[in-house]
């Protein structure tokens, strides 16, 4: 199954965060592709609002993983691997026990592990099409 979104701001990012989570109600695992600075963490961010969590929710890039909670959906993982080296780095971190703990994971950089994953998760894709607006592809895999 793969659809597509269009966000014409940032702020868009939040409806369609919505529905990403009312059509992937049992999906735990999302993988968030895109360049720099085209929305991944924003899109995080908004995702973990539907989900109920009221942590600050900000790029993981120095500690590798954020952890938020949420009263309705419990642990959530946000990920990101931009800054390893090697698979083992995230191994070491005990990353397939959070992939396995059935609660949310979030992933950027997921490239860099992607021996580590398991086989079934959702691809988000950001790509900025404009200055501000986004194509939002996601996939299942």
């Amino acid at each position: 199954m793969q659809s597509t979104f269009i966000a014409n701001s940032l702020s868009e990012l939040k409806s369609i965060a919505q529905e990403i989570m009312e059509t992937h109600k049992d999906d735990r695992i999302f993988i968030l592709e895109g360049d720099m600075g085209a929305g991944k963490t924003t899109l995080t961010k908004y995702i973990c609002e539907n989900l109920g969590a009221n942590d600050n929710v900000c790029s993981p890039t120095f500690a590798i993983v954020n952890q938020y909670y949420s009263e309705k959906a419990g642990d959530i993982y946000h990920f990101d691997f931009y800054r390893i080296n090697k698979e083992q780095e995230a191994f070491d971190i005990g990353f397939e026990e959070y992939l396995y703990s059935g609660n949310y994971c979030f992933i950027e950089w997921a490239e860099k592990v992607s021996n580590l994953l398991p086989l079934h998760y959702v691809i988000i894709s950001i790509k900025e099409i404009q200055d501000q607006k986004r194509e939002i592809t996601l996939k299942q895999v």
